[in-house]
């Protein structure tokens, strides 16, 4: 049986636990704070310690579906976009250049960058990795006398350092991958830089203005790994003073969707110099405001397909794919700072329902806006209906500039995450997938825990530890997601009970090599109700939410000519290699659910098929498992004149049509879908 306990409680317990007991399995609420590990940099005075520990990349390697993405991404769009994309050419380009001059010296380049860099460090891909040194050698080899690196741009005559935020991260990864010393020294010299810059010139253009979070960031990184720098911090109040205000109570600076998902969490890293509990809570304050207001549906977005717009909160609204990526990756970084598994929780809720179904199985396109009820794909303007004009719901590989580079952090990012150090030099397993992990517990004492599960579509997780045949004493935590009630473990074989509502579980042991524990995530159907959109409801089992099964009817096109306006191609790009689709439904969409059969959703049928043999779950004919519901045709639920699915009736609806047996299936498995479904009587 477990126990629960508070901080305090278990802050004192810890001795006594480690050594009185041989397998103390404790169930605690927050992660310790205090004490130092002393196998990974946590932050060092006068910041505030984060509550868990990134691990280097390359820590963790992916198995089963998760590792058949990464390979996907690697023999798809991710690793060929350097064949199609302008903005990767090598000619002229200005991030190659020693002077910063030259062509496309804005994003794109790092956004594709860090997540192909970290591809190729985690898959360990030769390749990869040489064709991503290209790139970083050259940025560090663009560092001027004065500090400034990388394509010299200019906004009113003010320099624009947002593309240089992003190739900082870049940096910061091969820097754990290398831990090439020029890193550091480029870092040191641009922050010194950055600091002699009057304020009337530092962080001023809009994008920047909006994401100094990111800045700052990479500030606390080079300042938890250089000594004598306590100049830094003042640094640190500059960008927090000059980037936009993310503290407005009911409001936020600027209503685009990836600067929401992006830097609503710069009150929360700035409360790591200032310590102030309002900090963190507005970065709290900021998700649910914007989930109260625009978010009222499955798939944890929300409704912004550029802007969020008052009025435009219907489930037909979608979201870039570059706002799916930043969620997940702002989801990562709080869970760092705060130890909270919320953040954990909503993390999963977007990389298993939303992220998955803007690209095409294959990997090889992707679309710009993809959302909870989605029954067209198409190369059609539809505008007002979304807030842009343009094809923006095409898979294409040849489109969507800044998604087309930016997605590529999305997996590799999630994957880097799976484990992490935790203060009291154990290890906490935090996003479940199978893997393999090198991880350093205790005094420098390495471990390797091997993850073996099809989570979230199987509810067992098993673990083997791996001690090189010594005994080693560590904690080891594992979250309890929020959605699992009945959550039960077992340590070689024997049951230990995990009382409901346990945030996480603290196993104390002496590990023995092949130790085995064993998770088990009971899920139950939960009906969620979305007053705010209609009454529409949406059907959930565990992490997954599930949509209507729609057929999808792919219509090859020419990627150049559905291309959206401002896309850039290279000449030898070769549309017939990489075409675009468009998908159309081929079967009825415009169902609603029978209203009686909710009262008791877990009487629901379930039914479970085998595990697809390429391990790839996130496929609309291969999806394992999937639910059977009863369902009314709606005919006045009809495509708009926009082109987009009809915004939702009120529920519950009245209809006389016959009584139907439609299959839901996961929610990221579906690139048409219907999410939110409206009731009927």
């Amino acid at each position: 049986m477990t126990k629960k306990i508070g901080l305090l409680s278990y802050l004192i317990g810890i001795c006594f636990l480690s050594s009185a007991q041989n397998n103390a399995v404790i169930a605690v609420d927050q992660l310790p704070v205090e004490g130092k590990n002393l196998n990974y940099i946590n932050n060092r005075l006068p910041l505030k310690q984060n509550a868990l520990l990134k691990l280097p990349v390359g820590s963790i390697v992916p198995q089963g579906w998760l590792g058949k993405y990464l390979e996907l991404q690697k023999n798809g769009l991710t690793g060929h976009l350097g064949e199609i994309s302008a903005w990767l050419s090598k000619k002229n380009n200005a991030w190659l250049s020693s002077d910063g001059k030259g062509d496309y010296g804005w994003e794109e380049v790092p956004y594709w960058l860090k997540g192909y860099a970290n591809l190729g460090y985690i898959l360990k891909d030769s390749k990869i990795i040489a064709e991503s040194k290209i790139w970083l050698e050259a940025a560090i080899k663009s560092q001027r006398p004065d500090g400034y690196f990388g394509p010299l741009m200019l906004r009113n005559n003010k320099p624009d350092l947002w593309g240089n935020m992003i190739m900082l991260w870049c940096l910061q990864s091969y820097y754990e991958y290398s831990a090439d010393p020029r890193v550091l020294t480029l870092m040191t010299n641009y922050f010194k830089w950055q600091a002699s810059l009057p304020d009337s010139f530092f962080l001023k253009d809009y994008w920047e203005n909006s994401r100094g979070g990111d800045n700052l960031l990479s500030v606390y990184w080079l300042y938890n790994r250089t000594q004598g720098n306590e100049w830094l911090m003042d640094l640190a109040d500059k960008i927090h003073r000059n980037t936009a205000n993310w503290r407005q109570k009911n409001d936020l600076p600027n209503w685009h969707n990836v600067n929401i998902a992006q830097c609503f969490r710069e009150p929360a890293t700035y409360y790591l110099k200032s310590q102030s509990s309002d900090d963190l809570k507005a970065t709290y304050a900021n998700f649910h405001f914007v989930r109260q207001v625009f978010g009222q549906v499955p798939g944890g977005m929300f409704g912004a397909d550029e802007n969020a717009r008052p009025g435009y909160t219907d489930p037909r609204q979608g979201v870039e794919t570059c706002g799916m990526v930043e969620q997940m990756a702002s989801n990562e970084i709080l869970l760092g700072i705060t130890g909270d598994p919320f953040w954990a929780d909503h993390a999963e809720d977007v990389a298993f329902n939303t992220y998955p179904a803007a690209v095409t199985a294959d990997f090889k396109a992707l679309r710009y806006i993809t959302s909870p009820n989605m029954t067209i794909s198409d190369s059609h303007n539809h505008a007002p209906g979304i807030d842009n004009n343009g094809p923006f719901l095409m898979m294409n590989p040849f489109s969507s500039r800044c998604c087309q580079h930016n997605h590529s952090q999305g997996w590799p990012y999630y994957a880097e995450h799976l484990y992490m150090a935790t203060n009291d030099n154990g290890v906490a397993a935090v996003l479940y997938a199978a893997s393999n992990a090198d991880i350093k517990v205790g005094n420098n004492q390495k471990i390797r825990i091997q993850q073996s599960s099809n989570y979230p579509f199987e509810e067992a997780i098993r673990f083997v530890i791996g001690t090189n045949g010594k005994t080693i004493d560590f904690p080891f935590y594992l979250r309890i997601p929020a959605w699992a009630k009945q959550a039960q473990i077992k340590i070689n074989g024997k049951t230990e009970k995990v009382e409901s509502g346990a945030k996480y579980i603290r196993i104390d042991r002496k590990w023995k090599d092949n130790d085995q524990v064993e998770l088990s995530l009971p899920m139950s159907i939960v009906l969620n109700t979305w007053t705010a959109n209609k009454n529409a409801v949406s059907i959930q089992r565990g992490p997954l939410t599930y949509a209507l099964k729609i057929k999808e009817n792919y219509v090859q096109k020419d990627s150049k000519a559905s291309a959206i306006g401002d896309s850039k191609w290279q000449e030898t790009a070769d549309p017939t290699k990489w075409p675009s689709y468009e998908i159309l439904p081929a079967s009825d969409w415009n169902y609603g659910l029978v209203q009686n059969q909710l009262t008791a959703p877990d009487q629901l049928k379930v039914v479970k098929r085998a595990w697809p043999k390429d391990a790839f779950p996130f496929e609309a004919d291969a999806v394992p498992i999937s639910i059977m519901v009863k369902a009314k045709k709606i005919d006045g639920w009809k495509i708009d004149e926009n082109g987009l699915t009809g915004v939702l009736p009120l529920s519950p609806v009245a209809s006389q049509a016959a009584v139907q047996e439609v299959e839901l299936i996961p929610m990221g498995a579906a690139r048409l879908r219907i999410a939110a479904f409206p009731t009927v009587k």
